[in-house]
């Protein structure tokens, strides 16, 4: 992402490391030594370093330490790993810099570490404020693990704080949830941000193989307008589908997905989006160690880290490594790296269009028109237009004189995957 003729870059850092999954977790985790884990983090801080030749060029103005549960790492570890990057890449005075923990997971030093290493914000995975629930789901915490994890949060300073929260789970009702939304927005200190997101089943959980009783589909719109006319009640302001913050408090790092931003992804698994060229690192946790931590050629791991900390940054860096044209081929070779893919231009519009009408500001025809030499009605003829004569988007404008901006509308918020979907392209389409 470009902006003031700067390029901008969000970062995100992958700890696949949990207590145990969940019962609907996918994603990238599992259990493990303490070993396994230092050994885990000096190759991270190997990968961070050996990559930074391909970010020369720019800013980092996001960074999102996620999971897995980062804050399962010994106390020390998440300074040591966001000091790497500050040794060697150019981080905004400003930069957003969040990170993932699970309540009981915590600890009033390992907070520390995180703020004195110049964290800045937490995301905090609650999900539910009724303990039946969570046993249902398979976590690990109660809503009083919660309330403590929140409390240590508050004490270590932290203001920018979010609370993960998920719908339509086995055994929810209107009351259950309303109970939850009256808890967490009943706290010393509301949070800054709320995360809302209904439960999906996923293949290869326990979930997938032995379906639960879940909601059923009116319930669930019931519930989802629940949450967002509750938290509109108490101040929050929806930005996108699933999310809500006070004012000024909306996630940064998220924003640079959603408006497609340039981001790089360190860890196994951590998918990257440069120069229009997506590519993931190796999900294979031994093969992704062995990479980084056996690489004498590129690495030797130091032992003292600098005190370098984000507020003396920028640097200066005149060296310039890559360009849009050849970003793909500097993947090429790479064991660690998978699913190099340089974006076509269809793909491009069509991720233009589905991933910014997540958001409730929706998408720019004006900005659409000047990345694609193309307006959306040419690209989509009639699509627009029926949506908006159906009501389930809206045209507004907005912003310098003459710009106007395409949006769901709150109905079309409640099938927002079957409008999208009229937004992939075929080959023959452009």
């Amino acid at each position: 992402m470009e902006k003031d003729g700067q390029k901008h870059l969000g970062i995100y850092i992958h700890i696949p490391f949990c207590v145990r999954k969940c019962f609907y977790c996918d994603f990238l985790s599992a259990p493990a030594d303490e070993e396994e884990k230092a050994r885990y983090v000096e190759a991270l801080r190997t990968e961070i370093r050996g990559e930074s030749g391909k970010y020369r060029d720019y800013t980092v103005n996001t960074i999102f330490i996620g999971g897995g549960t980062p804050s399962l790492l010994e106390t020390g570890s998440i300074g040591r790993i966001l000091n790497r990057v500050y040794e060697n890449y150019k981080v905004s005075r400003d930069c957003e810099i969040s990170m993932e923990v699970n309540p009981g997971t915590v600890t009033r030093e390992k907070l520390a570490d995180f703020k004195n290493s110049g964290g800045n914000r937490l995301s905090i995975g609650l999900q539910s404020a009724v303990d039946s629930e969570l046993k249902a789901l398979g976590r690990i915490h109660t809503f009083e693990d919660f309330l403590m994890t929140y409390e240590l949060a508050l004490k270590a300073g932290f203001c920018n704080i979010n609370v993960d929260l998920m719908t339509a789970i086995p055994g929810q009702s209107v009351e259950s949830l309303k109970k939850t939304l009256q808890r967490v927005t009943a706290l010393k200190r509301m949070p800054a941000h709320i995360s809302a997101y209904s439960l999906i089943i996923e293949e290869g959980t326990p979930f997938y193989e032995k379906r639960p009783e879940l909601p059923d589909e009116d319930l669930e719109r019931e519930l989802y307008k629940i949450t967002g006319d509750f938290l509109l009640s108490k101040g929050y302001r929806q930005y996108e589908i699933s999310n809500y913050a006070l004012p000024g408090y909306e996630c940064r790092h998220n924003m640079v997905y959603w408006r497609r931003g340039s981001y790089a992804g360190f860890g196994t698994g951590a998918a990257s989006m440069v120069e229009n060229v997506r590519f993931c690192n190796t999900s294979d946790r031994k093969k992704y160690m062995e990479r980084f931590l056996n690489n004498d050629n590129n690495f030797n791991i130091i032992q003292n880290d600098m005190d370098v900390h984000p507020e003396e940054f920028p640097i200066e860096n005149k060296n310039t490594y890559v360009t849009k044209e050849n970003f793909q081929k500097n993947l090429e070779g790479d064991s660690a790296k998978e699913n190099v893919q340089a974006l076509s231009i269809e793909e491009q519009m069509e991720e233009f269009m589905f991933l910014g009408l997540r958001m409730k500001a929706g998408v720019c025809k004006n900005e659409f028109l000047r990345i694609f030499g193309k307006t959306i009605d040419e690209v989509y003829p009639g699509i627009v237009e029926e949506f908006c004569e159906r009501g389930l988007l809206a045209l507004r404008k907005e912003g310098v004189p003459g710009e106007e901006w395409i949006a769901l509308t709150p109905f079309g918020m409640d099938v927002s995957n079957r409008v999208m979907a009229e937004f992939l392209l075929t080959d023959t389409d452009i």
